[in-house]
């Protein structure tokens, strides 16, 4: 037993501040979980302009355009839907990352506020179990980019033959890419959050160069800009407008996951007003960015090869299947280890830190961010993502329907702060299980919230079936192709109903952003007793000797 003690003690995380929780509430509290101190919120706007642009930059965005040309979209159209599904999520992301930058906590603790202590668990869970399957799957994305980046290294490369059966879904080759990809991204969870900003601007500097550079390579192999840029529009009208729609429920979907990250982020900013209006512009601006050097280089694509070839990975290994020069070699190198980068800082920034916030949440006395970060990457490749993505046709579809629940969920959080509570928050209450506490609600569970979810998701239930390929009615479709701003407004309108009808504790009249507890005031006043403390010890060891 004593063994079985020890073993247990080594695994704990230890508690480095000075406000460590009773070993009774470990279940509830960890470092990680409580408000970031003041020496680690370092993030400035520039850091958030940095994070948006690092983060736009992945071969996934590069390729989004794709499936909106291929409805019938002329370019431009695309593009302005781009702008408008980040444009609209915009608000959201800042809405939602509030709470974070001005209590300095992380989702896992935000959700408490809604949900509960102990009802928040289930949410934590559901974004953790997702963080760790999107890790595998752009790893996978990552060690395709390796490939190229050896293929123009050693061509023999792409000739490695396999010693793999067939039932294991993949081949040496592509196993060996993925898992070089997968141990170089390791040292990269490393670093505190706080630290993790200065990855973030090296990425953003040298993959924009990057796509200078293969934007204007292709334009020049194709002598032009390609058909692409040319090509009217095949639908009109309300085929147009709903295809439209729809094309913006993508662009949604591949920021919802990073519109519940925002608290994780938000916590570490230096001052609130800090993520306000440099998000407010470089995210719309970012991705819109990237996703116009993805319709010129595939543009420029169907000139040299006679087809559009949208995604960036396949483009430059066909620049590798004709004798390429040394030069040539060399670009496409540059090129995808840019990409590596790139699919690196997007792991860490929608997988990795929210798969640890989540996982320290639901394991605080054993795992915190960092340890929870390596938990995610080492799901994400027991987990064989290539099998994930090959095997079924409808597995987009189904990761995008994730928006459904995630929408439901913010909504009830965004309610709860901006509308019931008003901004007021009590982060003692954060911390215990203590019936009467703010966050108690009916034994830590809060029924308003998990009504307000469940409403949420089942407006788009019917639609959600009709995307995995169940017959469904064209009206239950067009309400699925706004599921977030239904699961959104379904939640928040239920979750302000039942609020009024049932007051909660702390419920305000009046907006106010202000933490009831003090308790910043507390741990200023404990850091300065504790400084006093030292010093009289100091002043009497002198005076002894």
């Amino acid at each position: 037993m004593d063994f079985a003690r020890k073993v247990v003690k080594a695994l704990e995380v230890p508690h480095t501040h000075e406000e460590s929780t009773p070993s009774g509430l470990q279940f509830v509290s960890s470092d990680d979980l409580l408000p970031v101190p003041i020496e680690e919120r370092t993030w400035t706007a520039f850091s958030y302009v940095a994070f948006w642009g690092s983060t736009s930059i992945n071969v996934s965005t590069w390729m989004i355009t794709s499936s909106m040309v291929v409805l019938g979209m002329s370019w431009w159209q695309a593009w302005l839907v781009i702008w408008i599904g980040y444009g609209v999520m915009t608000p959201f992301v800042v809405l939602m990352g509030r709470p974070g930058a001005v209590f300095h906590v992380t989702f896992p603790v935000v959700n408490r506020t809604s949900f509960g202590i102990f009802g928040s668990l289930w949410c934590v869970f559901n974004r953790a179990t997702m963080a760790c399957i999107w890790y595998g799957v752009q790893s996978s994305i990552g060690g395709s980019c390796v490939l190229v980046m050896l293929r123009a290294i050693w061509p023999s490369v792409n000739n490695i033959p396999n010693s793999m059966p067939l039932s294991s879904g993949t081949n040496t080759r592509d196993f060996m890419c993925f898992f070089i990809f997968w141990v170089i991204s390791l040292p990269f969870i490393w670093p505190p959050v706080h630290k993790i900003r200065h990855f973030f601007t090296f990425k953003t500097i040298i993959t924009l160069i990057a796509c200078l550079i293969f934007m204007i390579w292709c334009i020049i192999k194709a002598k032009g800009v390609g058909p692409i840029v040319r090509q009217p529009a095949t639908i009109y009208g309300s085929e147009l407008a709903w295809a439209m729609i729809s094309s913006t429920g993508i662009c949604i979907s591949n920021m919802i996951t990073l519109t519940t990250n925002a608290p994780d982020f938000g916590s570490r900013a230096k001052t609130p007003s800090a993520p306000i209006v440099s998000q407010f512009w470089s995210i719309p601006f970012s991705y819109g960015l990237i996703c116009l050097f993805g319709v010129i280089v595939s543009s420029s694509s169907q000139t040299i090869y006679g087809e559009a070839i949208w995604s960036p990975v396949d483009l430059l290994g066909k620049f590798l299947d004709e004798n390429p020069t040394p030069a040539t070699r060399f670009g496409v190198w540059f090129i995808a280890f840019s990409f590596i980068i790139a699919q690196i800082g997007t792991n860490i920034s929608a997988n990795s830190v929210s798969a640890g916030c989540d996982l320290t949440a639901l394991f605080p006395r054993f795992i915190n961010i960092r340890r929870g970060g390596y938990i995610s990457a080492i799901v994400g490749l027991v987990m064989c993502p290539w099998n994930l993505v090959s095997s079924s046709s409808r597995f987009s579809s189904y990761m995008s329907a994730y928006s459904v629940f995630l929408s439901a969920i913010a909504g009830v959080m965004a309610t709860e702060y901006w509308f019931v509570r008003k901004g007021h928050y009590n982060v003692d209450d954060l911390y215990v299980t203590r019936k009467g506490s703010w966050y108690w609600y009916n034994y830590g569970f809060n029924p308003r919230a998990y009504a307000a979810y469940v409403a949420g998701i089942a407006i788009n239930v019917v639609g959600f079936a009709g995307d995995t390929g169940t017959p469904v009615p064209v009206a239950a479709t067009h309400i699925f192709d706004l599921s977030f701003f239904t699961g959104f407004g379904t939640s928040s309108i239920v979750y302000y109903i039942l609020s009024r009808i049932f007051p909660v504790v702390g419920a305000a009249k009046v907006f106010e952003e202000i933490d009831v507890s003090g308790y910043e005031e507390k741990r200023m006043t404990s850091c300065d007793e504790d400084v006093n403390s030292k010093d009289d010890c100091t002043e009497k060891e002198s005076s002894t000797v």
